[in-house]
């Protein structure tokens, strides 16, 4: 095309000097110069409107080639926020799954401890020493401080934290030799569950802490008293009736006296205890579940059978708090709850947190870092017994311990 064009010219030029020295009456020479440059002239004109097109396309195929990048650019932008979003989502999915899968093999775990735990007690419940009581020298001490009156009570402070005000006390029995010697739990409590004498205990340690109650009352004092009651005593047919007939004469002090029973029992409610929890707590009376094992609480469950207090050993408390994966209260909370929400979800079901067995400050400061609202345990005071004043003042009448010796 442009061999074609360049003679196209060529033959203006020569027509123009042809017409130029025929008509004009211009010299030859002058003629085929003029031509020439005419020629030039043209070819030149040629070339800079070529040029021109030529830029003209290479700079629209450039602002192509940087639309077509930016397109693809912002196409790759928009892959990397849908892969980051997608990674995202993955990843949050899979921990829920993780905590999800962990929590409910916290959860099996804990049921078959407590099921093995269920399991022995009921293998020691049938035994023959059981339906056999043996007169060992024990026993005998244990029906001896029983029948004269030897039963001490021993309090202990949970204070509320961070303030460290007393704010309940935790009954403990403790029974006496005739030489002023203590017979420990570890000693007596095995001897008084085969001889079915947890009932006659558990009776006169009651009557002492509704004595302290009303002692405390008296001083315009706000302070309740935590009482350990055995399963036993709730479900035994004898004590049982005469054990509701005290709190029905005492049903105002159900504000101040709460019933404190074992973890593991409460888990495994037969349906006698379940009654005999349900007839105290519409009494007003309210329960403390102790030695709980893991966080993972059924808390509406707590709310319906009238458990208002949950104590669990300081440093599994800690550990299972830090612990993200670490198991949750059940309740109407959908998400993962966080370490430092437990003691506010578990205060929605009317359910607090008490920290016990706690020894060393630093376990304080660890409690308070999740707002635990109560501890207990010797660094905040020991289980210390009431004055013997007191102790005279709050002695049950012998008529009482006459009654509740016959049934031992």
């Amino acid at each position: 095309m442009i061999g074609i064009l360049f003679f196209f010219y060529v033959a203006i030029g020569a027509a123009l000097g042809f017409g130029l020295h025929s008509y004009a009456g211009f010299t030859i020479p002058v003629s085929v110069a003029l031509g020439a440059v005419a020629t030039a002239i043209l070819g030149q004109f040629h070339l800079l409107i070529a040029h021109v097109t030529k830029t003209g396309d290479a700079e629209d195929r450039i602002e192509h080639l940087e639309k077509t990048q930016s397109a693809a650019r912002e196409r790759i932008e928009m892959i990397e926020a849908r892969t980051e979003s997608v990674e995202s989502t993955l990843k949050h999915e899979l921990t829920e799954r993780r905590d999800a899968l962990v929590s409910e093999m916290r959860q099996l775990e804990g049921l078959i401890d407590r099921l093995s735990r269920n399991f022995e007690n009921k293998l020691s419940e049938t035994s023959p020493a059981e339906v056999k009581p043996q007169e060992d020298a024990v026993l005998r001490n244990v029906k001896d401080a029983l029948q004269d009156g030897r039963v001490d009570l021993h309090l202990q402070p949970i204070v509320s934290l961070p303030q460290r005000r007393v704010a309940f006390y935790e009954g403990f029995t403790r029974l006496r030799r005739p030489d002023g010697s203590l017979i420990l739990p570890a000693e007596f409590l095995d001897a008084a569950r085969r001889a079915r004498l947890m009932g006659v205990i558990d009776n006169m340690l009651l009557f002492r802490c509704v004595q302290i109650v009303r002692r405390l009352s008296e001083r315009d004092r706000r302070v309740g008293v935590f009482c350990n009651i055995s399963t036993h005593s709730l479900t035994d047919e004898h004590f049982f009736p005469q054990f509701l007939e005290f709190m029905q004469e005492n049903r105002d002090l159900s504000g101040a006296l709460i019933f404190e029973i074992p973890a593991d029992r409460f888990e495994n409610r037969s349906r006698e205890l379940r009654a005999s929890m349900e007839k105290l707590t519409a009494l007003g009376f309210r329960f403390s579940i102790d030695h709980a094992s893991d966080l993972a609480l059924d808390l509406p469950r707590m709310q319906d059978a009238g458990v208002r207090f949950v104590k669990m050993r300081g440093g599994d408390l800690i550990d299972q708090l830090r612990d993200p994966s670490g198991p949750r209260p059940i309740s109407n909370v959908e998400r993962r709850i966080q370490g430092e929400e437990v003691s506010a979800v578990c205060s929605r079901f009317g359910v607090t947190l008490v920290a016990e067995k706690i020894e060393e400050e630093v376990s304080v400061v660890e409690i308070l870092e999740y707002e635990i609202p109560y501890g207990q345990g010797h660094v905040f005071g020991a289980p210390k017994p009431i004055k013997s004043s007191l102790m005279e003042e709050t002695a049950p009448p012998a008529n009482f311990i006459a009654k509740l010796s016959a049934f031992g």
